[in-house]
């Protein structure tokens, strides 16, 4: 896995994008995050507390801000101007394996391309990823995301074990595959 180059600063404070997400035809800008943003804080907490409330607590495998500021974890966070859209992260599990950590969009913005956006920045970074990712019906979309992106099912990895609320997916980066704009 490549070296995580420094940090870009993210975009200024200004909250969690609440109505209509990116404009039809645009991107989200996508950054490298310092974590140091109350937009982020507030996006990460929510996806912890969701985590929370449909996962039993031996099968919440989300981080919190602490924890994704460690060494071997770069983290993304998608912007449509000063509102934030999303945000994902890879964690190195070894010099070739690295796991998708921390999607999460806020609901404004689902089912607009920021996922697949950021989904595409991690991919690029890393060579080959693995990710778990919960098995109850709310996290269908996560899964197709990752299936049209050419993750596949796989057993437990890294530290994991067994969980019957998890899901577990692996794609291997040679000859890549990546989701082109008809599949998102």
């Amino acid at each position: 896995m490549p070296e995580f180059p420094a940090s870009t600063p993210a975009a200024p404070a200004a909250g969690i994008a609440t109505g209509v997400a990116v404009a039809a035809g645009t991107m989200p800008r996508i950054v490298r995050d310092p974590l140091t943003g109350p937009e982020i804080a507030a996006l990460l907490r929510e996806h912890l507390e969701q985590m929370r409330r449909i996962s039993p607590p031996e099968s919440v495998h989300a981080l919190d801000l602490a924890r994704l500021r460690a060494p071997g974890i770069a983290f993304w966070s998608a912007w449509d101007g000063d509102r934030l859209l999303g945000c994902a992260a890879l964690r190195e599990l070894d010099p070739v394996h690295g796991e998708v950590k921390s999607m999460r969009t806020v609901p404004a913005a689902r089912r607009r391309g920021v996922a697949a956006a950021l989904l595409d920045t991690v991919v690029a970074e890393a060579r080959r990823l693995s990710l778990e990712t919960g098995s109850q019906p709310e996290f269908a979309p996560a899964r197709a995301l990752y299936a049209r992106f050419g993750f596949t099912p796989c057993g437990p990895f890294g530290d994991y074990r067994p969980d019957p609320c998890s899901t577990f997916m692996t794609r291997a980066l040679d000859g890549a595959h990546e989701c082109d704009e008809a599949t998102r």
